[in-house]
């Protein structure tokens, strides 16, 4: 998968842009807050239907404008599809595939796979269990589409079952066959997700393990454990279980909602005992797994972004990670950074085609390319 062209309107900090990349690396350079990663913003748009750092789609809207466009070219076993998004103010979002308009966001997810790596990504570490579902709900729903379907359909039966629950309580009635119709539909999408999500982090821990130990040398005992009440009960028997608090607390309290991955680093939280540079590592080995997990499962080497990595990793992790992606198996690469030069060095060292644009307060600025080792 190779995204040819990337044009904008309005997006960001972008009154207009368009840009041309590369089959290898392609890298953003500039100053911060210059734009370098609202471009990487773009590109995830293409690929997810949404912002990766901000969800409400009309605040990335240029200030002052109605309306903001990305479209990219992407071109695959010699096919070229146009993949357009447009966001107007007040409006529905608008998602076309080749001047065809979606009947549902939901169809397109899938079509490009992408994995990003942020500094925003230490919120797995720090952050609550969602934003830990939320990155296996991303994954699977890229390559799984009957997963995709059940996650939606049991977030809308969840919300349901929460509104009664809430009915009950301002009404003082309850009515335990109103509550069974959702507990009925929460059980029967929960039991395939369960299973999905199993089944993921079985493929993907032995990849984790192995990244993890070519980034940090061997040295260390990590690992990535599903948490789940449901190894132990059923949803329904999970929901009338949980009913009377439920019922007190007016949500539902059990199900694969409340799912959660543990990191560990020698059988403790890597939270608690995991060092920044054994944190950085983690999170890294996780992304470098889900990149090959999707080569794997897809046949298809997915879109790499990489957000201002150089200045957040100690020189031997920055080696280990660029060492890494420039093997055999890793397609096409899009990276920010404040320094040209480093940036420069970097993959000439590693011998990997690079173009570089600068960027300079929204504007784009195509300075070099280097197609060949």
């Amino acid at each position: 998968m190779l995204l040819k062209r990337l044009s904008l309107i309005n997006f960001k900090n972008y009154s207009e842009a368009d840009i041309e990349f590369g089959s290898g690396a392609n890298a953003f350079v500039g100053d911060n807050g210059s734009g370098k990663t609202n471009l990487l913003d773009a590109i995830h748009y293409l690929a997810l239907c949404k912002s990766y750092f901000n969800p409400i789609d009309s605040q990335n809207i240029l200030f002052d404008e109605a309306f903001f466009m990305v479209q990219g070219w992407f071109e695959n076993e010699g096919k070229t599809d146009l993949v357009h998004c447009g966001v107007k103010k007040n409006q529905k979002k608008q998602f076309l595939l080749n001047k065809e308009e979606y009947a549902r966001l939901a169809d397109h997810i899938g079509m490009i796979p992408l994995v990003m790596i942020s500094p925003t990504d230490n919120s797995l570490i720090t952050e609550g269990s969602e934003e830990r579902r939320k990155l296996m709900d991303s994954i699977i729903s890229q390559y799984d589409r009957t997963y995709l379907d059940n996650l939606i359909s049991y977030n809308k039966a969840l919300q349901q079952r929460n509104a009664l629950l809430k009915s009950f309580s301002r009404s003082h009635h309850f009515d335990a066959v109103s509550l069974e119709i959702w507990d009925d539909q929460l059980s029967n999408y929960g039991a395939p997700i369960f299973q999905a999500r199993q089944s993921f982090l079985e493929k993907l821990n032995p990849i984790f393990l192995d990244y993890y130990n070519r980034i940090s040398g061997g040295k260390e005992d990590v690992s990535v454990d599903y948490d789940s009440a449901l190894h132990d009960d059923d949803m329904g028997t999970l929901l009338k279980g949980s009913l009377s608090r439920d019922r007190s607390v007016e949500h539902t309290t059990k199900g694969i909602h409340k799912d959660d991955l543990l990191f560990k680093l020698a059988g403790q939280p890597v939270k608690k005992f995991g060092s920044q540079g054994q944190q950085k590592s983690f999170i890294l080995a996780l992304k470098l797994a889900e990149y090959e997990f999707f080569g794997n499962v897809r046949k298809l080497s997915p879109l790499l972004l990489l957000d201002d990595i150089f200045d957040k990793l100690d020189d031997s992790r920055v080696t280990a990670l660029m060492e890494l992606v420039s093997k055999e198996g890793f397609g096409q690469i899009f990276i920010t950074d404040a320094h040209p030069e480093r940036i420069k060095s970097v993959f000439n060292h590693i011998g990997m085609p690079l173009r570089v644009f600068e960027i300079e307060s929204g504007n784009v600025k195509h300075i070099q390319i280097a197609e060949t080792a």
